[in-house]
């Protein structure tokens, strides 16, 4: 065999399962379509967010703590500063279903947590206008993960392992047998005993290839940032924050190295057809209209909208993720359907795939939520 385990994707879960895998000495090879970090994928945008007590429900919390720690130790490997511990503040109404999820990850979990009403939200950090009636969750140990400076970590320790990457590489078929993958690209043909199938933002697509169909829906999204008085929102004394609203949900950064204050959407969005290039920022009204609303009510400090990007959330039906072994090879092993919300995962997703690939030891979180059969029915 060519090697030992053969990546197809290298984005941010596959950079971080080629990691794991070369750091226990086995043979990788990782294939991408284009050059990672790169903008085509889900992990452009430079920061993502990463929070502890999760709303999206209590299943997270130890998979979100497992990675908050693999994080820390990428840091210490690395040159560049991929986590600033800015605090996240979860903002919402008290009976959202959102915010009490926080509230019960927090207890369940004996996070740092401390409950604040709108006024001492907007008396601690001058730059909220949070309305009467809302209460916020503030994680003191939550932060900003810096995201295409995770993807180079992962990438340069990889390759130190001793990994190999074929960048700019399309993969055109893979044929999987009993004990063995055969992945072809436009110029090479490689054998592996196994593969992992992290194909991002375009995964129904491509996975046809691997002899699957799963109910996955593209979406065009947009983030933006605001001019920004540094002396009110830069990350030495701004959280990042989320903010669930009775019918919208947005998220949001402080000004980190004087970008000015991001901000997105996390619901809504396009539906975005993958055989055409992404429509640019400012095709629909609401790219620039949604966020400066929200920036108007929450936020009332902020400046003038001055920049904003689109990205790709590939969701599943539940907005749950998909991490399993093929439903008829054991060796074949796939995680996509992120929807919005997995970067700040893929450091244990990374580790968890290189556990069920080589068959080292069971891992140790429940990924029976994330499984491929949910959607037999």
């Amino acid at each position: 065999m060519d090697f030992e385990v053969i990546i197809v994707g290298a984005g941010s879960m596959g950079m971080a399962a080629g990691y794991y895998l070369a750091k226990k000495g086995k043979r990788v090879l990782l294939i991408d379509s284009h050059n990672p970090p790169h903008t085509e994928g889900s992990h452009h945008g430079e920061t993502r967010i990463i929070r502890h007590a999760y709303g999206e429900g209590e299943s997270y919390v130890e998979m979100a703590l497992r990675a908050q720690a693999l994080w820390n130790k990428l840091q210490e490997l690395s040159e560049e500063q991929i986590f600033v511990n800015t605090g996240v503040i979860n903002v919402g109404l008290p009976d959202s279903p959102f915010i009490q999820n926080v509230m019960s990850s927090a207890e369940k979990f004996s996070l740092n947590v401390e409950q604040l009403s709108a006024a001492e939200i907007n008396e601690k950090w001058n730059g909220f206008s949070v309305p009467e009636g809302y209460i916020g969750c503030y994680e003191l140990d939550s932060g900003v993960l810096m995201s295409e400076k995770c993807i180079s970590a992962y990438k340069t320790d990889a390759l130190k392992n001793g990994a190999v990457l074929k960048p700019n590489s399309p993969v055109t078929s893979i044929s999987i047998f009993e004990n063995h993958v055969e992945v072809q690209t436009e110029n090479d043909s490689f054998t592996a005993e196994s593969l992992v199938f992290t194909p991002g933002a375009g995964a129904r697509k491509v996975l046809p290839l691997i002899g699957l169909e799963l109910p996955l829906q593209e979406v065009r999204k947009t983030f933006s940032w605001f001019d920004t008085d540094e002396g009110i929102y830069h990350s030495d004394t701004f959280p990042a924050f989320t903010f669930e609203l009775p019918t919208e949900t947005f998220y949001g950064f402080p000004s980190i190295n004087e970008a000015g204050v991001k901000i997105g959407r996390h619901d809504e969005g396009h539906p975005r057809n993958m055989e055409k290039p992404i429509e640019e920022f400012g095709t629909h009204e609401n790219d620039i209209q949604d966020v400066t609303r929200f920036a108007e009510n929450f936020l009332d400090k902020v400046g003038l909208h001055k920049l904003g990007k689109v990205c790709t959330y590939t969701n599943t039906p539940d907005e749950d993720f998909i991490i399993d072994k093929h439903p008829s090879y054991d060796h074949v092993v796939i995680a996509c359907g992120f929807s919005g919300h997995g970067f700040k995962f893929s450091s244990v997703v990374g580790e968890i795939l290189s556990t069920l690939v080589t068959g080292d030891r069971n891992t140790k979180f429940d990924i029976r939520p994330f499984s491929i059969k949910r959607f037999d029915n």
